[in-house]
């Protein structure tokens, strides 16, 4: 039996379907931007199918595990379905926040960005750990991971980067993430072995289609072309191809530098402000909308929204949903599902009215 909806396999299937009569069809390509708003719908569809099919294999696994014990009582096998148990449990856990995730843009791809607060190298240094930290979570969930900006440190690390992350979902997901991240370590850069407390900002905001209407007016526009700042290698570029673009009303600046030439970065660059600017003016003209720069506070004491302490002790704590475990390698590692999820079921109660 299924509760309908996302688990309703035949309805999902009868979606599938009728998108896909649409793509086969000879004129499909036609209008390009509808289609590719209906080959992204297909291509959800068909993974929540895929979701359905795997958790009834999950389902089917389990029962099975449970027949042969009761027939013959085996240490193995019961640790074999107390894992298939537990896999079953992360399943269930991912469709039920994907079900919260019904946000305007919350499906959209996402355009991140990291910014080092205050300390220098030690705080550019735990910016570069935080990027580490999220591109293997993209890893993790089969999410793609662009670097379109970085600036380097002097010394170490980053002082700013900004990241295209795609794929279903992907918007919802890290929403969780704005905030200053504050990390308590002894520091490799002290020579007298202090501990010491760094602060940086993530800001994440919905990628939109190219198709959006917005209007910008050349004169508002302020271009400024520079040599990218790559590691070195195949990255380095030898001529001004990074553009900066600055939309003087507002203030907005978006930068494109992991593009081949400066036409291909102008371009992705005005994508990204469009997609800034889109959001900058909804929220506008929603007044019970926060706007996303207000959560732009300062980097440091007071605003932290999470906690990274690497010595004495180790522990992660995000302060909004008190959610914190001991085992900070993992974090880093990009074992972050544990802190998004409880942040969204948060979410979801307040929107509900029940807390």
């Amino acid at each position: 039996m299924r509760s309908g909806g996302y688990f309703d396999r035949d309805k999902q299937e009868e979606i599938a379907s009728r998108l896909e009569l649409q793509v086969n069809s000879p004129d499909f390509w036609t209008d390009q931007t509808e289609a590719k708003k209906i080959t992204k719908q297909l291509s959800l569809v068909n993974e929540q199918i895929e979701h359905i099919n795997t958790l009834d294999n999950l389902r089917d696994e389990l029962q099975t595990y449970i027949s042969f014990l009761e027939e013959d009582f085996n240490e193995d096998l019961f640790g074999e379905a107390i894992k298939s148990l537990e896999n079953q449990r992360q399943f269930i856990e991912k469709a039920e926040i994907e079900c919260y995730l019904n946000g305007k843009y919350d499906r959209n791809d996402a355009v991140f960005s990291i910014h080092a607060g205050a300390g220098g190298t030690e705080a550019q240094d735990w910016a570069e750990m935080l990027l580490r930290m999220y591109s293997r979570w993209a890893e993790r969930n089969n999410y793609s991971f662009n670097i379109i900006d970085m600036l380097p440190g002097e010394e170490a690390g980053i002082k700013s980067v900004t990241v295209e992350v795609g794929g279903n979902f992907a918007y919802g997901m890290l929403k969780a993430e704005v905030g200053i991240h504050r990390l308590v370590r002894i520091s490799p850069f002290n020579a007298q072995g202090k501990r010491q407390t760094s602060f940086a900002s993530v800001y994440v905001y919905p990628e939109f289609d190219n198709d959006i209407e917005v209007e910008i007016d050349a004169k508002d526009l302020k271009i400024d072309t520079y040599r990218s700042s790559g590691a070195g290698g195949q990255h380095v570029n030898t001529t001004d191809s990074a553009v900066r673009i600055t939309h003087q009303p507002t203030g907005i600046v978006v930068s494109c530098q992991n593009e081949r030439s400066q036409i291909q970065n102008r371009e992705k660059a005005m994508n990204i402000l469009k997609s800034r600017l889109y959001q900058y003016y909804e929220e506008q003209r929603d007044a019970e909308k926060k706007k996303e720069e207000s959560s732009k506070t300062d980097i440091g004491w007071g605003n932290q929204i999470r906690s990274y302490v690497f010595q004495p002790y180790q522990m992660v704590k995000d302060h909004r949903t008190n959610h914190e475990v001991g085992t900070v390698d993992r974090v880093m590692d990009g074992d972050l599902d544990g802190f998004i999820y409880a942040w969204l079921k948060e979410q979801a109660k307040f929107k509900n009215g029940s807390k």
